[in-house]
């Protein structure tokens, strides 16, 4: 492809060189350069792009465009932008010939409830018989087909090669959970969404946004670029949210006044029943997932596919026998426990206290919790997460997570430095305390496994170890039972 045709809606000043020359493909990566490649100097979290142009140009990049200016003298193709990110992310969909406008796009941001409510809206929209992909925490789809990923939100050259990916299966349907990382860094700028959802804006990510004003700004740049916007005004700063967004809205809820609420509601250890309200009609929703909280998911969801056009009877048919991997799942009982044991992906203080809080409706014997933080992450929520968690559980274990490059012990006296109670254990070894937990259990107890939910990994700070704890639940078993 030609760089001019790359550079298409772009302001930029050519500094030295053609844009008429045929470009390979584009990188950001300079360890990724190739020959007939351009490079994209992206001023990174830690690294920035523009310390590596030489590199780049030895590699074979024969263009180069920066936001810097720069002092490299060699016969290449020099372009200067005044956003280099915002520059990347259109090039990107430019080499792929603007993939994102071939499909309807539906974008998810908020604290917690993004992967369910992703996962709700592609269960739904594939039973109405639409090709669904979808992009998020616990992985890609394209379709059936499941893709590993690193982030929640790909930076955005990865991101319209993944969309190219999807338009080329024919996908009708591209579900998102858009990251204020992602918006932060503009991964989804130039995006435009069909439809949005602002699920809750609880603590988290501030070692990255610093002030909770900046992490709910950001959340908001999603909505600027949304045709139709769907709001949680139940949450504080959904309702500031709302507010704020002048283009086509609907609100959700379970109180009054909200365009689309749930009453009588009744809950399980199973799951939920529930009375949709919207606008002059009613309809029952049975979901297949217990908590409050996941009402709330399925609500926005729903909200989402009337505004589409489907169906109720399909929304009805895909919620009853949904299941999300790592979100309140239930772990087999195979070998005729008299406890339960739930794994749950929740790693913030409202995550963890929603989890709790609905596990404790219905547990007849104890609760017990096990959960821990991450390392290199926000440790203002430590201390706060370690209260909530010994508060409302009987009895916790309070472990590792992922700890990263921190050490695993600093990082639970951070948790142990906010608990008041005297209901909890420390085990550093997360294996251990899993087994801990299990071996205290009696008749009618429920195990809480918190903070990994999905993930089959745990970032330790030499290397990343193979840690499914669905896995470790089972040998465990089988060496207690």
């Amino acid at each position: 492809m030609k760089l001019g045709k790359i550079m298409d809606n772009i302001n930029f000043d050519l500094l030295k060189g053609d844009i008429d020359v045929d470009i390979t493909s584009i990188q950001y990566d300079s360890r990724k350069v190739k020959k007939g490649d351009v490079f994209f100097c992206i001023e990174g979290y830690n690294v920035d792009g523009h310390k590596y142009i030489q590199s780049a140009i030895n590699s074979g990049a024969i263009a180069i465009v920066c936001q810097q200016n720069v002092n490299i003298d060699l016969n290449v193709t020099f372009i200067k932008v005044s956003d280099s990110r915002k520059a990347l992310a259109v090039g990107a969909s430019n080499y792929y010939n603007n993939p994102s406008s071939n499909m309807k796009m539906i974008g998810i941001t908020g604290t917690n409830g993004k992967t369910t409510s992703a996962f709700m809206l592609k269960a739904i929209l594939e039973q109405m018989g639409y090709k669904v992909g979808l992009i998020g925490t616990i992985a890609n789809y394209i379709c059936d087909k499941k893709i590993h990923t690193e982030r929640t939100t790909p930076e955005s050259l990865e991101l319209h090669e993944l969309f190219k990916q999807m338009v080329d299966s024919k996908v009708d349907y591209c579900v998102m959970e858009v990251s204020s990382h992602s918006l932060s860094l503009d991964r989804v700028y130039g995006i435009e969404f069909c439809e949005s959802i602002f699920t809750n804006l609880t603590q988290d990510h501030l070692d990255f946004h610093k002030t909770f004003e900046n992490y709910f700004n950001a959340k908001l740049k999603l909505f600027k670029s949304s045709t139709s916007s769907v709001i949680n005004i139940d949450d504080v700063y959904g309702a500031k949210a709302y507010d704020s967004i002048l283009n086509s809205k609907l609100s959700y809820g379970l109180n009054e006044n909200v365009d689309i609420m749930a009453i009588d509601i009744k809950m399980n250890s199973r799951g939920s029943k529930f009375t949709v309200k919207y606008k002059n009609d009613s309809f029952e929703i049975e979901l297949s997932i217990p908590g409050k909280y996941n009402i709330y998911n399925a609500l926005g969801s729903i909200a989402v596919c009337l505004n589409q056009g489907v169906e109720v009877e399909e929304i009805k048919k895909a919620l009853k026998k949904l299941q999300v991997p790592g979100r309140c799942e239930l772990v087999e009982n195979t070998h005729n426990l008299k406890f339960e044991i739930i794994l749950d992906y929740a790693h913030t203080p409202d995550a963890l206290e929603n989890i709790l809080k609905t596990v404790r409706e219905f547990t007849k014997g104890r609760l017990i919790s096990v959960f821990g933080c991450g390392g290199d992450r926000d440790k203002t929520k430590r201390a706060i997460m370690g209260k909530i968690g010994t508060e409302l559980s009987d009895i916790s274990v309070v472990t590792s997570d992922n700890p990263r490059t921190e050490e695993p012990m600093q990082i639970i006296k951070d948790v142990t430095s906010g608990i008041e109670k005297h209901n909890y254990e420390v085990v550093e070894n997360r294996r251990d305390a899993i087994k801990r937990a299990i071996e205290i259990a009696s008749a009618g107890d429920v195990i809480v496994i918190a903070g990994k939910g999905h993930e089959d990994y745990q970032v330790l700070k030499e290397k990343t170890i193979h840690f499914d704890e669905r896995e470790v639940i089972s040998d465990i078993l089988k060496e207690q039972f």
